[in-house]
């Protein structure tokens, strides 16, 4: 079954050519292997390395080989790099923006993008996302939340509004109508149980 044009930019074939673009062109500055890609955007490999030859073959990305690696990055000399990089930031920017900003901060078990912009990313229609919605799970400092929300605003352009609950609040047989509401709904998963430090 061929992938449904993703809603959030609806000019890329899927939502994973979405996600492998922005990590590789809002982190420009890194290069990143398949294997990377493939663990942090929830694709396989196989496809990470077909869209990776898309990409070089499209001159939208530079590779280098280390010994079995292959590593690529964002090529930002083209013409292109400017446009693209301002459409993922407003689009597919907050999946590869907010992972490395919390993935450092003790006490988090799990953390979602839900709202609006999880109903895109789900192909869910409606208009485009004003703010940025994310759960998170566990005992995180809320100052340390606090400075990653502000930092992924001004990465992102818009408001990130962090909601921190228990992972008894979570987990628990009677949730409050919130987290109720919230497990029927799209989640985009930022860090899992298996990611968490």
């Amino acid at each position: 079954m061929r992938p449904t044009s993703p809603l959030l930019l609806p000019l890329l074939r899927s939502n994973a050519v979405g996600e492998l673009l922005a990590w590789l062109y809002l982190h420009p500055e890194k290069e990143y292997s398949t294997t990377d890609l493939a663990a942090w955007t929830g694709t396989s490999q196989s496809t990470v390395s077909r869209e990776a030859d898309r990409f070089a073959a499209a001159g939208l990305t530079r590779e280098r080989r280390h010994g079995n690696l292959r590593l690529i990055r964002a090529d930002m000399d083209t013409i292109i790099a400017k446009p693209l990089t301002d459409l993922l930031i407003v689009t597919f920017g907050p999946a590869a923006v907010l992972p490395p900003l919390l993935r450092p901060i003790s006490g988090i078990d799990e953390a979602y993008i839900y709202g609006s912009w999880a109903a895109r990313h789900a192909n869910q229609p409606g208009p485009p996302p004003q703010d940025v919605d994310v759960l998170i799970v566990g005992s995180a400092d809320e100052d340390e939340l606090y400075d990653a929300a502000r930092t992924a605003e001004r990465a992102l352009g818009r408001e990130v509004n962090i909601t921190r609950i228990s992972s008894t609040s979570w987990t628990g047989d009677r949730p409050e109508p919130f987290m109720a509401s919230l497990r029927g709904k799209p989640l985009h998963p930022l860090i899992q149980k298996e990611d968490s430090p």
